[in-house]
């Protein structure tokens, strides 16, 4: 295990500035996988800084990966599509300075919990349809994907999120678009009609929470578009389980089984980038 260095960036984004942690190895060997990690909170909270207790924390002081978290904008100050906009920007920085920051060009990864984890889906939907960066894997954990209410999160009363929360989440991330028929694949992933071209994917979830039956939906669908797609499944009702109680067996088993998934996709995934797109 090594340290790691925590350096933050500025980039213009979308007409606006956007702040970046890129986290890295203290000392490191050869280029690594440089994964776009999206914190998570309903679209309506949380920050960059939530990388360092993700499960991106551990592999990167492994010194087995480069993580890069965008401060995307929130939906109380700036509803969909800026936190897309923000999110896709820091891909393309993540792809232009992958030497800087010691990164395998072809081995560019999206990942993120939750709300997170939605924001990463769109994020590689965005990518696949502009052709502009090449993504490697997915990482989508949990993901918040479908702004209806699905079998699970119909009704949820599970712990940390549920259904009155989840309707607060995306009343907020949709804005004006919310109740109505013009919310775009981009906003809600689970509304995306074409799933072939997207990144190898893995994820896990629990079977109580809200967000059980869209992980799954997503995972199927991706399998049945051609796509390698896996997802554990464990038993529980605690929304973002890995990282609220680490203590736990589910935790621990989820922490082991993305780990060795990630080791597994860095040897087998590579997207090279397309010359002269930038």
């Amino acid at each position: 295990m090594t340290e790691t260095t925590t350096e933050k960036r500025s980039i213009e984004a979308a007409n606006h500035p956007l702040k970046l942690l890129a986290v890295r190895p203290k000392t490191q060997s050869g280029k690594l996988p440089g994964v776009l990690w999206i914190h998570g909170g309903g679209y309506r909270l949380g920050m960059a800084g939530m990388v360092h207790m993700s499960r991106m924390a551990p592999l990167v002081a492994a010194g087995e990966a480069v993580a890069v978290s965008p401060e995307y904008r929130l939906a109380d100050s700036a509803p969909y599509p800026a936190a897309l906009d923000d999110c896709y920007a820091a891909l393309l920085w993540l792809r232009d300075h992958a030497d800087e920051l010691g990164v395998a060009s072809d081995q560019i990864f999206v990942g993120g919990e939750s709300a997170g984890g939605g924001l990463a889906v769109a994020t590689c939907l965005l990518a696949r349809d502009r052709g502009e960066v090449s993504v490697a894997y997915q990482m989508p954990l949990y993901p918040m994907l479908d702004w209806r209410d699905t079998e699970s999160s119909r009704d949820n009363h599970g712990r940390v999120w549920n259904t009155k929360r989840n309707h607060w989440g995306w009343k907020g991330y949709l804005g004006d678009l919310w109740g109505s028929d013009d919310v775009p694949a981009y906003a809600s992933p689970a509304l995306a009609e074409d799933l072939s071209g997207m990144p190898p994917c893995y994820t896990f979830v629990n079977d109580g929470e809200p967000f059980f039956s869209e992980t799954l939906t997503y995972v199927r669908r991706l399998q049945a578009a051609g796509v390698p797609a896996e997802c554990n499944v464990y038993h529980g009702d605690m929304h973002a389980f890995d990282m609220l109680t680490p203590w736990t067996r589910n935790a621990k088993d989820a922490t082991a089984a993305f780990e060795a998934h990630f080791a597994a996709a860095t040897a087998r995934y590579r997207a090279a980038q397309r010359e002269g797109v930038s």
